[in-house]
């Protein structure tokens, strides 16, 4: 009897330990089932060998892209006819590429009395193989720079670079060899990695070309970031953003529709969320699927989840997956009631001090109060939307009224009804930024909307947009309320401008104005093929006009 009743109690504290541990962990009881449907969703990679194409020079040119152009000098077979005695040679593979690189040598002359050392430099564009690395004055890890010192202790050799490279150029130089023998290489090439499995529907046949090749470079953009996870960018960072996830899965939906891509996504963020069920900014897959320790917490990223949730149910009807991840858009729409004011206003300044990471835009001069409280209402929005297609809006009923006071307050603190323009922050910044989310978010009306965006490109002081990531939202807004042309002129000067300049593949950064400009103090280690550079896809495919 005394056994039983030792047992009885050993079972109710392990129930009262085990209920401890979930009432601290907010989804704690549903984080392994996510994760095992997250990897049921994981799509394979198919994979391509692709060879080099041609030798180049590299040639200095103040009028190409960050001022380097190649010449094409040989076919890249003529690396293999003969010994490797120059000091450096640029061999060009034609395309960006992501995967892995494999090359093979062989003696030509004498035997191989010593170890050879050679350096391998990949880059994107020209100028990321022609510019030094060295010193180094970037703020993040110099070893995101894609330069390799490989030891050859025997020949012949076949070697694969062990991590994987993303790339279009690769400058092979010559750092030390005995007197004894010479070498040549016998072969190269890079096995590619991607999940895209399917070629989308062509294009109308009366598409104007400069259209046609924007379409063709924005789905080669996306076709590399999509790996097992939307990847923001497969040279750096090579991890999913919730920001990257919903614009790719808005070009994936219209083009390659690789749906299992977004659901696996989707059940990951949700299963790496924090112990209060806040979405993350970004996670990894390796080792094992984690987020990142210690991160700040990026508040419109984890609101974005919530539409990229509902475009996805539109996407695929997928009643089954929303359902089960809806308690977690549900609960995104607690953190902003946490800093909402009495009125209407969203604590900006608040948010800020207690650590939270407001980004908006790769802009440092822009004040981000009147962005937020647009995204704020506009995510809002589609969250209720989305609760309506499920049958759920009574457990959001609070967000009309949310929505309609914020909205309002927004229009009485924000707008300036004499200059058709939205004010943001202490010392009324205009800005694209502030336009775009304001449009989008609903606070003006279709005509206040459209002189609003009209009347920014006359505001010569308006911060202007740093990235391509908010370029998606101002076209977006543009075409929210009718101005289908202006849209299209937008895309095409911005987007077509990277394509005079060269792009194989969209950027991360492109100021028409400053080839130079990068957020890390040092231009080559920004990301030139990145995740949400890739939406004209999405411009071209959904919006005729466009």
């Amino acid at each position: 009897m005394r056994s039983l009743r030792r047992f009885f109690f050993i079972c109710c504290g392990l129930v009262f330990f085990i209920s401890k541990i979930s009432a601290q962990d907010f989804f704690g009881q549903q984080r392994a089932g996510w994760l095992k449907k997250a990897e049921e969703a994981k799509p394979p990679l198919i994979k391509t060998i692709k060879r080099p194409q041609h030798i180049v020079q590299l040639v200095k040119d103040t009028t190409a892209f960050q001022g380097w152009r190649t010449l094409r000098i040989n076919p890249a077979d003529s690396l293999y006819h003969s010994s490797f005695t120059k000091t450096a040679v640029v061999v060009d593979f034609g395309e960006h590429l992501t995967g892995h690189y494999t090359f093979s040598l062989a003696t030509s002359r004498g035997t191989a009395d010593g170890p050879l050392r050679l350096r391998f430099t990949f880059g994107e564009v020209p100028s990321e193989v022609a510019t030094p690395f060295d010193p180094y004055p970037g703020s993040l890890s110099r070893a995101w720079l894609q330069d390799e010192v490989i030891t050859v202790m025997e020949l012949p050799a076949t070697i694969t670079i062990p991590r994987r490279l993303a790339f279009r150029y690769v400058k092979i130089e010559l750092l030390a060899i005995s007197s004894h023998y010479d070498f040549r290489f016998t072969g190269m090439e890079c096995l590619t990695t991607t999940s895209v499995n399917n070629i989308p529907a062509p294009l109308n046949s009366a598409t104007p070309q400069l259209i046609k090749d924007i379409d063709k470079t924005g789905l080669a953009t996306l076709k590399e970031c999509m790996q097992s996870v939307y990847e923001d960018g497969p040279k750096r960072d090579r991890r999913l953003w919730i920001g990257d996830l919903y614009l790719e899965a808005l070009a994936n939906a219209c083009s390659f529709k690789n749906h299992h891509l977004t659901k696996r996504c989707l059940y990951l963020l949700a299963a790496l969320s924090d112990e209060n069920g806040a979405l993350l900014s970004n996670v990894f897959e390796t080792p094992e699927p984690h987020a990142e320790v210690g991160a700040p917490f990026l508040f419109e990223y984890s609101l974005l989840y919530n539409v990229a949730l509902k475009d996805y149910f539109i996407a695929t009807n997928d009643r089954k997956t929303v359902l089960d991840l809806w308690p977690v858009a549900k609960r995104q729409m607690e953190n902003p009631k946490k800093y909402l004011k009495a009125d209407g206003m969203f604590d900006y300044a608040a948010a800020k001090k207690a650590g939270w990471w407001l980004f908006v835009d790769w802009s440092k001069a822009l004040d981000k109060q009147a962005s937020i409280q647009g995204i704020i209402i506009y995510s809002m929005k589609q969250t209720y939307a989305l609760a309506k297609l499920l049958g759920k809006e009574d457990e959001v009923a609070d967000l009309p009224g949310i929505i309609s006071k914020m909205s309002d307050a927004a229009k009485r603190n924000l707008y300036d009804k004499e200059r058709g323009l939205f004010l943001s922050g202490p010392d009324k910044q205009i800005s694209y930024a502030s336009q775009a989310w304001m449009v989008l978010g609903g606070v003006a009306d279709k005509a206040e909307s459209q002189k609003a965006l009209k009347a920014i490109k006359n505001e010569k002081e308006a911060v202007h947009p740093g990235a391509p990531y908010l370029y998606h939202y101002y076209i977006a807004a543009m075409l929210e309320c009718g101005l289908q042309q202006e849209a299209k002129e937008t895309m095409i000067n911005y987007w077509g401008g990277m394509l005079a300049k060269g792009a194989d593949t969209f950027w991360e950064v492109y100021d028409p104005t400053n080839d130079f400009l990068s957020p890390y103090r040092f231009y080559p280690v920004n990301s030139y093929c990145h995740a949400w550079s890739c939406t004209p896809v999405y411009f071209i495919r959904k919006y005729p006009e466009v």
